[in-house]
């Protein structure tokens, strides 16, 4: 027997347990035919939209995640690791997305991406960041450098000042799974003042100090300090240091083979900025040149930074972890006063291996605490 229901549809009606037809009909009134057939296409629809939803966001992710692995060259070291870094890189995304609907909206003003570390919990990034790069960094400690004077006022500084467009900086560099930050602030800080007074941009090697400069405090790759590296190249003079051409980055402690031969530029002594101060801070960057600091890098705010004025409230201007190099400032067009910062992190890290940070927030994540620059 054929039954006729309001569908249109035509279905074959078989009994369970014979094959004979048996009698049957469907009454139903147009109004109810009407929308019963309006119902049912709706959550076809709806059911084949979430299943489709579903599935290409699984694909999406999937892909996503294959593709940033490719970039970064991550691989991992059982189908377990690989579980939980992607759980962890899921994790990272959502926060991204959310993140950055709220800086499309104008209530952020930076935004995040998928990093190097994005597969990284922030509790597994801060134990990286708090235990090298500058090892055991204590605001308190009495620094030996040369005071710095400010010798004009705040009305009298430029209004912006970028060194990379003056010659002073060196292309981003990436000091790899090596905690030696403190080295990269250093060589970036000594590159600008060997072009200052030599007209001459020499990329400096980052390896000699994390293999030579342990008699001074420094710990190659579990850590160091800026200050310390600027003692280590004063003691060498005459000499000081090497080109990175000839004393190339391993990114690992390695023996130290110093080669006065290759000498790229010396330094007589360095200069620290009043703790805190960040006019100092201006009065340096704007008149001196690119100048090394040190800040508080632990947060999921830096590890996952991308671009815009990144503004971490939550920053600590005394527990620092990271060393940096500041070779510029400015004011973005809403307004917010930043600092112009080169990393150490490769070009795929914030805006090509920048960031801009807050400036005159309270010394937010003490960039202006313990900054410093070589003499040459």
């Amino acid at each position: 027997m054929v039954i006729n229901v309001c569908f249109g549809y035509k279905y074959k009606m078989y009994g369970a347990m014979n094959k004979r037809h048996r009698s049957c009909s469907v009454m139903a009134s147009p109004n109810t035919c009407g929308y019963l057939k309006r119902r049912m296409k709706f959550l076809v629809v709806v059911a084949a939209a979430l299943a489709v939803a579903s599935a290409a966001s699984l694909s999406l992710e999937d892909l996503e995640f294959h593709a940033w692995k490719l970039k970064f060259g991550k691989s991992y070291s059982s189908p377990v690791e690989e579980s939980q870094r992607r759980s962890s890189w899921i994790s990272n995304r959502k926060l991204v997305l959310v993140h950055n609907m709220l800086a499309d909206q104008g209530i952020k003003s930076y935004r995040l991406g998928m990093t190097y570390f994005a597969d990284m919990e922030n509790e597994e990034y801060r134990r990286i960041i708090s235990q090298r790069c500058l090892g055991s960094f204590n605001a308190s400690k009495p620094r030996g450098g040369s005071t710095f004077l400010p010798m004009l006022g705040d009305n009298d500084l430029p209004t912006t000042m970028d060194w990379r467009d003056k010659g002073y900086v060196t292309s981003i560099k990436d000091q790899k799974g090596c905690g030696s930050c403190w080295a990269f602030s250093t060589t970036g800080s000594m590159e600008g003042q060997h072009y200052r007074k030599t007209n001459k941009l020499v990329s400096l090697s980052e390896q000699q100090l994390v293999d030579c400069s342990g008699e001074f405090g420094n710990m190659g790759c579990m850590g160091g300090l800026m200050d310390q590296a600027f003692e280590y190249i004063k003691s060498l003079a005459p000499g000081g240091l090497d080109t990175e051409d000839s004393y190339a980055y391993h990114a690992e402690d390695k023996k130290c083979h110093y080669k006065p031969d290759s000498l790229g530029a010396t330094c007589t002594g360095y200069v620290d900025m009043t703790s805190g101060d960040e006019s100092a801070l201006q009065q340096a960057v704007a008149t001196v040149g690119p100048v090394s600091v040190a800040i508080d890098a632990a947060h999921s705010s830096f590890q996952l930074y991308k671009s815009g004025v990144y503004d971490e409230p939550d920053c600590s201007s005394d527990q620092l972890d990271h060393g940096v190099l500041a070779v510029g400032y400015g004011t973005s067009d809403d307004g917010q006063d930043y600092w112009l910062v080169k990393n150490s992190w490769g070009l795929d890290w914030g805006d090509k291996g920048y960031i801009m940070m807050s400036r005159n927030k309270h010394n937010q994540c003490g960039i202006a605490t313990a900054s410093s620059y070589p003499l040459v």
